[in-house]
Protein backbone atom coordinates (compact mmCIF):
# COMPACT_ATOMS: atom_id res chain seq x y z
CA UNK A 1 0.00 0.00 0.00
CA UNK A 2 1.54 2.96 -1.06
CA UNK A 3 2.26 6.41 1.18
CA UNK A 4 -0.52 8.11 -0.13
CA UNK A 5 -3.26 5.34 0.17
CA UNK A 6 -2.24 5.08 3.95
CA UNK A 7 -2.70 8.43 4.71
CA UNK A 8 -6.28 8.58 2.79
CA UNK A 9 -7.42 5.92 5.15
CA UNK A 10 -6.39 7.73 7.84
CA UNK A 11 -7.82 11.18 6.98
CA UNK A 12 -11.19 8.73 6.44
CA UNK A 13 -10.54 7.48 10.46
CA UNK A 14 -9.62 10.81 11.80
CA UNK A 15 -13.10 12.47 10.14
CA UNK A 16 -14.74 9.36 11.54
CA UNK A 17 -13.29 10.20 15.14
CA UNK A 18 -13.38 13.99 14.81
CA UNK A 19 -9.97 13.82 15.85
CA UNK A 20 -8.80 17.38 14.51
CA UNK A 21 -5.19 17.74 15.13
CA UNK A 22 -4.60 14.70 13.00
CA UNK A 23 -6.95 15.68 10.64
CA UNK A 24 -4.86 18.76 10.01
CA UNK A 25 -1.53 16.53 10.29
CA UNK A 26 -2.62 14.08 7.76
CA UNK A 27 -3.91 16.92 5.48
CA UNK A 28 -0.22 18.41 5.87
CA UNK A 29 1.55 15.92 4.48
CA UNK A 30 -1.39 14.98 1.43
CA UNK A 31 -0.54 18.47 0.38
CA UNK A 32 3.03 18.01 0.29
CA UNK A 33 2.97 14.66 -1.72
CA UNK A 34 0.77 16.15 -3.79
CA UNK A 35 3.23 19.87 -4.45
CA UNK A 36 5.89 17.16 -4.82
CA UNK A 37 4.42 14.50 -7.35
CA UNK A 38 3.04 18.21 -9.59
CA UNK A 39 6.29 19.37 -9.17
CA UNK A 40 8.49 17.06 -10.90
CA UNK A 41 5.69 17.42 -13.86
CA UNK A 42 5.63 12.95 -14.40
CA UNK A 43 2.54 11.31 -13.64
CA UNK A 44 4.81 8.34 -11.68
CA UNK A 45 4.70 7.90 -8.15
CA UNK A 46 7.35 9.16 -5.95
CA UNK A 47 9.94 7.28 -4.73
CA UNK A 48 9.47 6.21 -1.00
CA UNK A 49 13.39 7.70 -0.11
CA UNK A 50 11.38 11.25 -1.50
CA UNK A 51 8.20 10.59 0.54
CA UNK A 52 10.61 10.08 3.59
CA UNK A 53 12.32 13.10 3.08
CA UNK A 54 9.16 15.07 3.03
CA UNK A 55 7.70 13.07 6.07
CA UNK A 56 11.28 14.59 7.78
CA UNK A 57 10.74 17.95 6.61
CA UNK A 58 6.95 18.38 8.02
CA UNK A 59 8.27 16.62 11.54
CA UNK A 60 11.61 19.56 11.40
CA UNK A 61 9.41 22.36 10.79
CA UNK A 62 6.80 21.55 13.94
CA UNK A 63 9.59 20.66 15.89
CA UNK A 64 11.06 24.47 15.20
CA UNK A 65 7.43 25.63 16.05
CA UNK A 66 7.31 24.03 19.43
CA UNK A 67 10.85 25.26 20.08
CA UNK A 68 9.73 28.74 19.44
CA UNK A 69 6.18 28.25 21.25
CA UNK A 70 7.58 26.67 24.00
CA UNK A 71 10.39 29.53 24.26
CA UNK A 72 8.01 31.94 24.09
CA UNK A 73 6.05 30.49 27.21
CA UNK A 74 3.03 29.33 25.10
CA UNK A 75 2.58 26.08 25.71
CA UNK A 76 -1.12 26.22 23.97
CA UNK A 77 0.28 26.58 20.89
CA UNK A 78 3.11 24.57 20.94
CA UNK A 79 1.21 21.11 22.44
CA UNK A 80 -0.78 20.97 18.75
CA UNK A 81 2.39 21.19 17.26
CA UNK A 82 3.80 18.48 19.40
CA UNK A 83 0.62 16.56 18.36
CA UNK A 84 0.97 16.67 15.01
CA UNK A 85 4.89 15.24 15.06
CA UNK A 86 2.92 12.19 16.71
CA UNK A 87 1.03 11.88 13.82
CA UNK A 88 3.34 12.30 11.01
CA UNK A 89 6.16 10.03 12.77
CA UNK A 90 3.49 7.01 12.52
CA UNK A 91 4.57 7.00 8.68
CA UNK A 92 8.27 7.30 9.40
CA UNK A 93 10.53 4.09 9.61
CA UNK A 94 11.78 3.46 13.03
CA UNK A 95 14.50 5.81 14.19
CA UNK A 96 18.10 4.56 15.09
CA UNK A 97 19.32 5.88 18.42
CA UNK A 98 22.43 8.06 18.78
CA UNK A 99 24.42 4.80 19.30
CA UNK A 100 23.47 2.89 16.65
CA UNK A 101 24.23 5.87 14.42
CA UNK A 102 27.32 6.47 15.96
CA UNK A 103 28.25 3.04 14.96
CA UNK A 104 27.49 3.26 11.84
CA UNK A 105 29.82 6.36 11.34
CA UNK A 106 32.57 5.00 13.48
CA UNK A 107 32.34 1.80 10.55
CA UNK A 108 32.58 4.43 7.53
CA UNK A 109 35.01 6.68 8.80
CA UNK A 110 37.30 3.53 9.53
CA UNK A 111 36.38 2.26 5.59
CA UNK A 112 36.94 5.53 3.88
CA UNK A 113 40.44 6.44 6.69
CA UNK A 114 38.44 9.43 6.90
CA UNK A 115 40.70 12.31 9.20
CA UNK A 116 39.73 15.60 10.18
CA UNK A 117 37.00 18.19 9.64
CA UNK A 118 38.03 18.39 6.42
CA UNK A 119 36.88 14.94 5.53
CA UNK A 120 33.28 15.73 6.95
CA UNK A 121 31.42 16.32 3.33
CA UNK A 122 32.98 13.09 2.27
CA UNK A 123 31.76 10.77 5.38
CA UNK A 124 28.24 12.83 5.56
CA UNK A 125 27.45 11.64 2.49
CA UNK A 126 27.95 7.79 2.89
CA UNK A 127 26.40 8.50 6.28
CA UNK A 128 23.52 10.11 4.24
CA UNK A 129 22.74 7.75 2.27
CA UNK A 130 23.16 4.35 4.12
CA UNK A 131 21.54 5.88 7.15
CA UNK A 132 18.90 7.71 5.07
CA UNK A 133 15.77 8.29 6.75
CA UNK A 134 16.39 6.57 9.96
CA UNK A 135 18.43 9.74 12.10
CA UNK A 136 17.88 13.10 11.04
CA UNK A 137 20.42 15.26 9.18
CA UNK A 138 21.24 16.96 12.65
CA UNK A 139 22.22 13.87 14.63
CA UNK A 140 24.11 12.48 11.81
CA UNK A 141 26.02 15.93 11.79
CA UNK A 142 26.87 16.24 15.30
CA UNK A 143 28.06 12.40 15.41
CA UNK A 144 30.32 13.22 12.59
CA UNK A 145 31.82 16.21 13.97
CA UNK A 146 32.34 14.40 17.13
CA UNK A 147 34.11 11.69 15.70
CA UNK A 148 36.02 13.49 13.79
CA UNK A 149 37.59 16.08 15.75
Amino acid sequence: MSLSAKIMDEMKNAMRTKDTIALEALRAIKSELLLAATASGSKEELAEADEIKILQKLVKMRKDSAGIFTEQNRPDLAEPELAQIAVIEKFLPVQLSEAEVETIVAKIIAETGASGIASMGKVMGLASAQIGGQAEGKTISTIVKKLLV
